[in-house]
């Protein structure tokens, strides 16, 4: 059975670093992307970084410089290295698989939380 596990939240000052981790399981043979979002409460999910099945990492223009997503094809994990956090960073934080046309896989992880103090 597939599953996508986050770990590496936390609670940190404000300019800290924190990484976190995605990890998928189970057992898949075609190329797929990965996603790590963020939610605070009452607010929908923000994309924050994205890694394609070709390999191309993207990012939100507020990340950009302090976040660094790494992907792993074959330890199947997708980290976020997360340098010089703000108060602003705090929320919950997923990671998910993204489908292709040719990878149905489509999976949200459970989330972990990032809280980041001034």
């Amino acid at each position: 059975q597939m599953r996508v596990v986050e770990s590496g939240g936390g609670s940190v000052e404000s300019g800290g670093s924190l990484r976190l981790s995605c990890a998928v399981s189970g057992y898949i043979l075609c190329s797929y992307g990965m996603s790590w979002y963020r939610q605070t409460p009452g607010t929908q999910r923000e994309l924050v970084s994205s890694v394609a099945a070709d390999g191309t990492i993207t990012y939100i223009d507020s990340v950009r410089g302090r976040f660094t997503a790494s992907r792993d094809i074959a330890k199947k994990t997708f980290d976020l290295q997360m340098n010089d956090l703000k108060p602003e960073d705090t929320a919950r934080y997923f990671c998910k698989t993204d489908p292709t046309a040719t990878c149905r896989v489509d999976m949200w992880g459970q989330g972990t939380q990032v809280t980041v103090s001034s």
